[in-house]
């Protein structure tokens, strides 16, 4: 089971995006502990929505040449591996990063 809720997610999100607090804040008001997971929740929300803040169950396969693509792309660009992620359609960043 997810540590928090969609709906949990969705709220710290939009009072980020209403301009209710800055990351630091809303990250100590409600626990998240680093602003990091913040800033991954409110890029992933910006990209996909709601399902951005969804985890998913469903194990995706990526072919060696959709991997070599990303890694390529990653290494040719100086863009972020979370923005990487975004543009590439893939819902953890975390693969790239690795």
């Amino acid at each position: 089971m997810a540590k928090h809720s969609i709906e949990f997610k969705k709220k710290i999100v939009l009072e980020y995006l209403d301009g209710k607090g800055g990351l630091p804040y809303l990250s100590k008001k409600y626990g998240l502990g680093s602003n990091s997971q913040l800033r991954k929740w409110i890029d992933a929300y910006n990209a996909f929505g709601d399902e951005g803040l969804k985890r998913s169950c469903k194990r995706t396969e990526y072919s060696f040449e959709k991997k070599i693509s990303v890694v390529e792309l990653y290494l040719s660009s100086e863009i972020s591996y979370q923005d990487l992620a975004i543009q590439e359609g893939l819902s953890n960043s975390s693969m790239i990063a690795d």
